[in-house]
């Protein structure tokens, strides 16, 4: 009977950590990346049978979060500086890896006074004529999407014009929200979610050149808590088909992709 009590208890002891190994791994990635990372998380569902959680969110944000301790098990930052902000703090297996960089592009929504190209051209004729009441853009403290419009917007000499006209969104989703919903009159979002056909069908867009802004390289990292399920993730994140769906969704490599 003591052995099987003592058997018991054991049994009981390891219980957590098993269930705890079969829950889907919490990944926190840039809201840049929704659309695209959601397309890839059922491929590889698809293909291993195995369920990641995803949430989306500012890049500066989940940093702060995963510094106090948040469950997160792998990041994918839209800026490699927060990656390397964590690395340096003893907070993942290694600097990680490149996956992506980014561009952004001008929007505006149909039946907008805004009329969209590359030079911001038609955006400082609106800005003049007062025809913009709301513009939107990520928050440039914690969304590096946010800090590259703000860049482009100075680039551009219209930064002073726009600024009291702005309406930050927390994350780059929620901005690309409030320039393609009526919100605002338009916004400067990243060109992977003007691509999504709920944001690409409610106005037009045009990219802006990549060299107004700092580059938007993109870096994932695996934490000090990740597990099996997560490792195998980040490995796949970095094949030939998750990289494809990257591609689809407007994202390149950066040279050397390390």
């Amino acid at each position: 009977m003591r052995r099987i009590l003592i058997g018991l208890l054991f049994v009981l002891a390891l219980a957590p950590a098993t269930v705890r190994a079969q829950e889907a791994p919490v990944i926190a990635a840039a809201a840049d990346l929704k659309f695209a990372l959601e397309e890839v998380a059922r491929r590889f569902e698809a293909e291993t049978g195995r369920k990641v959680r995803l949430t989306f969110g500012s890049s500066g944000a989940f940093t702060t979060q995963i510094e106090q301790g948040a469950p997160f098990e792998m990041f994918l930052s839209a800026d490699q500086a927060y990656v390397f902000r964590l690395a340096d703090k003893g907070l993942t297996r290694d600097r990680g890896v490149l996956y992506a960089r980014g561009r952004i592009v001008v929007f505006a929504p149909h039946g907008s006074p805004l009329q969209v190209d590359s030079q911001l051209r038609g955006l400082r004729q609106a800005l003049a004529q007062g025809r913009i009441r709301r513009f939107a853009i990520a928050n440039p403290e914690h969304a590096p999407y946010g800090r590259a419009a703000q860049q482009t917007l100075a680039r551009a000499r219209l930064w002073s014009q726009a600024q009291p006209r702005l309406v930050r969104g927390e994350n780059a989703a929620q901005a690309a929200q409030f320039a393609s919903a009526g919100s605002a009159q338009g916004g400067i979002i990243p060109y992977s979610l003007s691509l999504a056909p709920e944001v690409a069908r409610r106005g037009k867009s045009a990219v802006i050149p990549a060299d107004w802004h700092d580059p938007l390289d993109q870096r994932m990292v695996l934490t000090r808590k990740a597990g099996d399920t997560a490792q195998r993730f980040y490995a796949y994140m970095q094949t030939k088909p998750a990289r494809d769906i990257l591609a689809r969704h407007g994202f390149t490599l950066p040279p050397g992709g390390r």
